[in-house]
């Protein structure tokens, strides 16, 4: 192998996860095919199982709603906190 590590985007990783949830082609198959690691793919594929009742939950868009709503308190404290920080 290399002796330098490759990233592959989140759109590669889904396609190779979703053909071995398929179980048209073998791991070792997929592998050949990808040129990942076979334990890579399964690592993959099994990230995508125990993700995929999170997407059907709404529990994703909660969290982003929460996060977003504490983002904006926090730059409304930032704002508070220069203009104060100005006008001393």
């Amino acid at each position: 192998m290399e002796g330098r590590r490759r990233k592959h985007s989140a759109q590669f990783k889904a396609k190779v996860a979703m053909e071995a949830i398929k179980g048209e082609k073998t791991v070792a198959e997929l592998a050949s095919i990808y040129q990942v690691h076979p334990n890579q793919i399964s690592r993959w594929r099994r990230q995508a199982l125990e993700h995929l009742p999170d997407i059907f939950s709404g529990k994703n868009d909660r969290e982003r709603k929460a996060r977003d709503s504490l983002e904006e308190e926090l730059y409304r404290q930032i704002g508070k906190l220069k203009v104060e920080l100005d006008w001393l």
